[in-house]
């Protein structure tokens, strides 16, 4: 994977989507825009990646989609690298989030970038639980099968990074050695971190995809 790009210098301070105030449902779309998707060899990924984190987001699916039992969060905080020699995404996510059940039951899961355009359905998924709504229902995208894994990309992303589980382990505050990390966590409701062996990556010509 190549991964071009940094964070902006002087960039306004973005909310991460995990701690924004409810957002209102967004409009619907008259129909579902085609987005030219092909697959990308790994060695020829291109991600901005920490613009990609920070100010893009992407939304991340745990589940299956063949039984309908799946359920989207928006996330602001990961990586992507090497890990034990695989090419792995890692996410992390808290307890009180209904996204993690679906992440300790499920094998796989699946990482969605957007364009701009999609900005309020991804601001509506980090805001909104599906413990307390049918979120997929009302964001305005539109839930695809994968190629490779059971948890479902949206035809409306431009990049769908497609990962099988290989580790999870909870953060230890007790290990935390820098101390504005705590400050995140009010509540003491710790992440979970989970990391994925990426088996498979669609996107679009900006992400690598062949012309």
């Amino acid at each position: 994977m190549i991964w071009a790009g940094g964070p902006t210098i002087g960039a306004p301070v973005v909310q991460a989507p995990e701690t924004a105030e409810p957002k209102a449902a967004p409009p619907r779309a008259e129909g579902v825009r085609a987005v030219k998707r092909q697959p990308i060899d790994l060695a020829r990924v291109t991600l901005p990646v920490f613009h990609s984190w920070d100010r893009q987001w992407f939304l991340l699916t745990a589940g299956d989609f063949a039984s309908g039992k799946f359920n989207p969060m928006t996330v602001g905080w990961g990586a992507f690298g090497i890990m034990w020699k695989k090419p792995m995404a890692l996410v992390v996510v808290r307890p009180t989030r209904h996204t993690q059940r679906f992440m300790d039951e499920y094998p796989e899961f699946t990482l969605c970038g957007f364009g701009a355009g999609h900005r309020d359905a991804l601001e509506y998924c980090g805001s909104r639980s599906g413990r307390d709504e049918d979120k997929v229902s009302r964001c305005g995208l539109t839930p695809v099968a994968s190629s490779r894994v059971a948890a479902p990309g949206f035809e409306e992303a431009e990049l769908i990074v497609e990962c099988r589980k290989m580790y999870a382990d909870d953060f230890d505050p007790k290990r935390f050695l820098a101390q504005f990390i705590d400050g995140n966590y009010p509540n003491k409701d710790y992440h979970r971190m989970y990391l994925g062996e990426v088996v498979a990556v669609f996107g679009t010509e900006a992400y690598g995809a062949s012309p």
